[in-house]
C-alpha cells in the first residue's frame, strides 16, 4: 500500500505483481514490485530487482516500437516505476505465437485443430514454427482465468469493432515481427508474447509491458534446429523455470496444495536468473539500483508536476 497519496491521486489498484495509482483520470503511475505470481498465486517471497528488470526491459521495448504504434508511456522516473497515459482498455489479450508451445501444444498434442477459431496446420510437433504467427486472443478475466475467444466473438460480443479490430491485429503483428528483430540481434528467437491495448478518444494506444519474460516467451537461437530435430527440450528464457519447480514441488495453484517453502539461496538463483533474461534480451549490463521508498516517492511527485 502506499502511505502517501500522490500529487493529484485519485484511486488504486494493486494487482498481483504491480501497484497501480490513478492521478486526476489521466495518468498512471505503475510501480512493477519484486513480486512473483505463477498459476495466478502470489508467491510467498519477492524476488530482488525483479521489479527494476521488467520495468527497464519493458520501457526499452516501448521506445523501440514508437514508429509502429503509440503506447502509453510517458515517463520512468525510478528503477521500477512508469507514469504514462490512462487508456480505457479493450478486455482482450492479443496473444502472438510464432511456434507451437504452451497453451497451443497442450491443444494441439490433445488432437484439436483450431484455436481461437484459428485453424492449426497438421503434421507439427512441440515447438515448430507456424508458416506465420498467429493471434489466439484472450479475455481479460476480472476475476479467474483468462478465457481463448475468437475475433469473430470479440466483434460479436461488442468487446472490439471489427475497424478496431483490423487495427488492433495489425498492431499485435508488426509488433512481434520487431519484437523478433530484436531477439535475433541477441541470438533469441521471440515464441509467443501478449499485448495489450486500449483508447483515448478514437486512438488506440499500446498499454501495460512488452516483450518482458513475464509477458513473452523466447528461446536461443543457436542449436534450435538440431534440438528440434532430435526431439529435445529446447532452451528457453521466461520464467517458466519458476512453473516448472512449483510443479516439481506439486504446486499448480489448485485447490488443497499447498506452496513449496522458498529457501534464500532459491530466491537468489530466481532474482540471478531474471538479470540473465535482462541481460540477453536487452544486450547490456544490469545496473541494480535500490532506492528508498521515500526516494521513489520524491522522483515520482517530481515527474508528475512535469507532466
Amino acid at each position: 500500500m502506499n502511505p502517501k497519496p500522490f500529487p493529484g491521486q485519485i484511486a488504486e489498484y494493486h494487482g498481483k505483481v504491480r501497484d497501480v495509482y490513478y492521478i486526476e483520470n489521466e495518468l498512471l503511475v505503475m510501480i512493477a514490485s519484486d513480486r512473483i505470481s505463477a498459476f495466478d498465486v502470489i508467491l510467498p517471497k519477492p524476488i530482488p530487482f525483479k521489479g527494476q528488470v521488467l520495468n527497464q526491459i519493458a520501457a526499452y521495448m516501448l521506445e523501440k516500437t514508437t514508429d509502429i504504434c503509440p503506447n502509453w508511456l510517458l515517463s520512468t522516473p525510478a528503477p521500477n516505476v512508469a507514469i504514462g497515459k490512462k487508456c480505457t482498455p479493450f478486455k482482450i489479450e492479443m496473444v502472438v505465437r510464432g511456434n507451437l508451445v504452451g497453451h497451443a501444444w497442450r491443444t494441439y498434442n490433445s488432437g484439436l485443430r483450431t484455436l481461437c477459431g484459428v485453424t492449426l496446420p497438421e503434421g507439427m510437433a512441440e515447438n515448430d514454427f507456424f508458416p506465420t504467427p498467429i493471434i489466439t486472443p484472450s479475455t481479460k478475466a476480472s476475476e479467474g482465468h483468462d478465457e481463448d475467444i475468437s475475433k469473430e466473438e470479440i466483434i460479436k460480443q461488442g468487446l472490439a469493432s471489427a475497424a478496431d479490430w483490423a487495427i488492433l491485429e495489425k498492431y499485435a503483428l508488426a509488433l512481434f515481427e520487431r519484437g523478433k528483430e530484436i531477439a535475433a540481434k541477441q541470438g533469441l528467437i521471440l515464441v509467443d508474447t501478449k499485448y495489450e491495448f486500449g483508447k483515448i478518444g478514437d486512438t488506440i494506444y499500446l498499454m501495460d509491458e512488452i516483450h518482458t519474460p513475464d509477458s513473452s516467451r523466447y528461446f536461443y537461437a543457436d542449436g534450435f534446429e538440431k534440438r528440434q530435430a532430435t526431439k529435445e527440450k529446447q532452451k528457453q528464457l521466461s520464467k517458466e523455470f519458476v512453473r516448472e519447480w512449483l510443479i516439481a514441488n506439486n504446486f499448480m495453484g489448485k485447490e488443497g496444495q499447498t506452496l513449496p517453502n522458498m529457501s534464500d539461496e532459491w530466491i537468489e538463483t530466481i532474482s540471478k536468473r531474471y538479470i540473465e533474461l535482462y541481460e540477453k534480451v536487452i544486450g547490456t549490463a544490469f545496473n541494480p539500483e535500490a532506492k528508498s521508498y521515500d526516494k521513489t516517492y520524491d522522483l515520482i511527485c517530481e515527474a508528475l508536476n512535469k507532466l
